[in-house]
């Protein structure tokens, strides 16, 4: 019982900043983020979550349940406009793909400047392979 006050204790805590301080983020993910800040810093142990983490992940499917009803409560509005849901998820997903694999490219390791003042990488100089 613990372990599930302690992870309720923290969602609170998360609702509670959400309200109050009007931060942009969800409660949900405000209280994680303060319940995974206090592992790290040893406030909380690890043995006093376990067994309750444990419990919600292997019952995880049951609790997906209510959005699951929920989704199929308005199922003919999701048909009627499923090519743009397509279209906007496909194309959401490749812009983030592209995007995220130009920065890497561009900032990531392996990039040296020549003398020409173009940018290489070691494989196109034969480097590293």
């Amino acid at each position: 019982m613990r372990g599930f006050a302690i992870l309720l204790g923290f969602y609170f805590i998360g609702a509670m900043l959400h309200e109050f301080a009007h931060l942009p983020l969800p409660a949900n993910v405000m209280g994680l983020i303060l319940f995974t800040a206090s592992l790290f810093l040893g406030w909380i142990r690890l043995e006093w979550v376990e067994e309750a983490s444990g419990f919600l992940i292997k019952h995880m499917l049951l609790l997906f349940a209510p959005f699951v009803v929920g989704t199929m409560v308005f199922f003919g509005r999701i048909g009627a406009e499923a090519l743009p849901l397509l279209l906007s998820l496909f194309g959401s997903t490749f812009g983030v793909l592209w995007i995220t694999g130009w920065t890497v490219r561009l900032l990531g390791p392996g990039r040296k400047k020549t003398e020409q003042g173009s940018t290489t990488g070691q494989r196109e100089k034969g480097e590293g392979a």
